[in-house]
């Protein structure tokens, strides 16, 4: 299993979505995503997107407001992460419009609906947009 968890998070360390794939009880999940915020929002600009943390290597990569924090096996491929990280915002930019944290806080089930096409059990199983957003398009249209 390659993925363990998918956050984003504002710039304020709020946690706007979080989408776990190996299961840990809120109290270790609270304590998770504390830690690793606190551990990526207090790097800067200069440094890499790569931090280990217990168990996992965290992927993170800022887009305007959000930061997206993803939970990875050590033996996972950081660059191959990063490039999901840009699929699932360019993505989400393709249905939004230039996502912002507003649309994810006011649309999380497409938001979650988005990664759990892209994503099964850990591991990517999608990565054409076109057929990621067709399924949310169509339950647009019969809305």
């Amino acid at each position: 299993m390659g993925i363990r968890f998918i956050l984003m998070v504002n710039k304020q360390g709020q946690t706007r979505l979080a989408q776990y794939y190996e299961w840990l009880t809120l109290e270790e999940r609270r304590a998770l995503e504390g830690e690793i915020v606190r551990k990526c929002l207090a790097r800067n600009d200069q440094q890499c997107s790569f931090v280990e943390h217990r168990n996992y290597k965290v992927v993170y990569r800022r887009y305007a407001s959000l930061f997206f924090l993803v939970g990875v096996d050590n033996d996972e491929n950081e660059l191959a992460i990063l490039e999901f990280i840009h699929l699932l915002v360019e993505t989400m930019d393709r249905h939004f419009g230039n996502v912002c944290e507003l649309d994810i806080m006011f649309h999380l089930e497409k938001a979650h609906f988005m990664l759990e096409e892209m994503v099964m059990n850990g591991s990517v199983i999608e990565t054409s947009k076109a057929n990621i957003l067709t399924p949310i398009q169509l339950l647009d249209k019969s809305s």
